[in-house]
């Protein structure tokens, strides 16, 4: 299992900015992708950006040029720094990474399948 918990989720208001952290912990061999989703009351989750392994970024193209994620492959840490927030922007905002994990046997590394995580989200309020 790879955990993921989120931080600096809050009330902002309009045009304001939030930094969203998201750490990952457990017995990790390998994350490729990571990425920030959203959802909103009585909406489906939508990809708001994601980051590869390589460090190839995509944003959703209502967050173009407002909101930036990076990623720190050592530390297995990824963020999302949200500026010009927009009372659309109101969501609960969820960390996920496409990764895998390893058991030990004799002193070696087996690792497993690559799945999806999902961490618990952090609510962002943008008020106008």
């Amino acid at each position: 299992q790879i955990q993921l918990e989120e931080s600096g989720g809050g009330l902002v208001q309009a045009g304001g900015s939030l930094r969203l952290s998201c750490a990952a912990s457990g017995r990790i061999f390998s994350i490729n992708d990571m990425g920030w989703y959203r959802q909103a009351p009585g909406k489906e989750r939508e990809l708001v950006a994601g980051v590869t392994s390589g460090g190839t970024t995509s944003y959703a193209d209502s967050v173009k040029g407002r909101f930036t994620i990076s990623r720190d492959s050592t530390l297995n840490t990824v963020s999302l720094q949200m500026n010009d927030l927009k009372p659309e922007d109101t969501a609960v905002y969820c960390c996920s990474a496409y990764g895998s994990t390893y058991a030990m046997k004799d002193w070696t590394k087996y690792q497993s399948g690559y799945e999806h995580y999902w961490g618990q989200g952090t609510q962002v309020t943008v008020s106008s």
